[in-house]
């Protein structure tokens, strides 16, 4: 049997989990609920985000479809003082060649108040839907190659978030039971299938306010994003060796509008801006955009993301109920 389609296979379904398994922005900065569940509610307030991701654009596949890599994402997360914590709820949409992903999170975090901040430990259980478009075998009885099958699975996922007015810092691991999805294969009759295992990842980050005037705030970020191939127990497990990280700075103007940059390991420059407005600056707007500097033989020369986010207001004190008493009554 000819390698060669194997080969792309391999490429697809494993090269995938080794690179770009989980979709990635370049807002991370500003949106926690996509790396981890314990930032439910943390900050006080519920706020609602909206990202959108079109990644290496204008990348043109060799043969029939394919193209630049697509993500869409929505989340929500709102403080729950009746539960000790917040909820958080999550779906995004990932398109990358004849792989589709839809993933729905449902999170729990409870807080803790320590210091000026809060501590929040989460815990997430996911709904994963892959689906597993056609492709071209070279030789038609070729049972490892699927044929427009989708799988979904269930899996979970837990993590810590502290939130302080200066600091933020985040470590979450998720896919903690290592699904395997299984597709029909392109001959039906075989009884074989093809499949495509989620690797356990982790997220580490972190940012830091500094107040360079009474009007400017500037906040360093930092991002670690790791595939923990294996399982649990094996003496590789956090070895490390399939990892990247994310590297950013950006600075606040009058809370209003911000501007930053940032590097992505083997990847892309970035440089991103935006806006606040409205009421109490409820609703912020942002744009990214990624420069491809490593691999540009197998990728387009840019990336593109829009972020559209509303912040609730603050919960306020709760108003007494007026006492009424005869005294005053005449």
């Amino acid at each position: 049997m000819k390698r060669s389609i194997l080969c792309a296979c391999a490429v697809l379904l494993v090269g995938k989990a080794i690179a770009q398994q989980q979709p990635q922005f370049s807002h991370y900065g500003f949106n926690g609920m996509n790396l981890n569940p314990a930032y439910a509610g943390v900050k006080g307030y519920g706020e609602v985000t909206a990202i959108g991701r079109v990644q290496y654009f204008g990348y043109d596949p060799t043969f029939d479809d394919g193209g630049s890599p697509t993500t869409a994402s929505l989340t929500a997360s709102l403080p729950v003082p009746a539960l000790a914590g917040g909820i958080g709820i999550g779906i995004y949409r990932d398109r990358i060649a004849q792989l589709n992903t839809t993933n729905v999170q449902l999170s729990y975090s409870r807080h803790i108040t320590i210091g000026e901040g809060a501590l929040g430990l989460g815990v997430q259980g996911v709904f994963n839907n892959i689906y597993q478009g056609s492709y071209r075998p070279n030789e038609t009885d070729d049972i490892f190659v699927p044929k427009e099958g989708s799988d979904g699975k269930f899996d979970v996922g837990v993590g810590a978030w502290y939130e302080s007015p200066k600091l933020y810092a985040g470590l979450s691991v998720n896919n903690l039971l290592r699904s395997e999805y299984k597709f029909n294969s392109q001959v039906a009759t075989s009884g074989r299938s093809a499949r495509y295992l989620n690797e356990n990842h982790a997220y580490l980050t972190a940012g830091y306010n500094i107040e360079l005037t009474s009007s400017v705030v500037l906040t360093p970020t930092a991002l670690v994003k790791m595939v923990l191939p294996g399982k649990f127990g094996d003496d590789d497990k956090f070895s490390l060796r399939n990892n990247s990280y994310e590297l950013g700075a950006r600075a606040t103007f009058d809370d209003r509008y911000w501007g930053g940059i940032g590097y992505r390991s083997g990847d892309a420059f970035t440089a991103l801006g935006g806006i606040s407005f409205a009421k109490d600056n409820a609703i912020r707007l942002g744009l990214a955009y990624d420069l491809i500097a490593f691999g540009q033989d197998a990728k387009a020369s840019s990336s593109f993301e829009i972020l559209l986010a509303y912040r609730l207001p603050k919960p306020g004190p709760r108003l007494k109920p007026a006492i009424h008493t005869p005294r005053y009554s005449f």
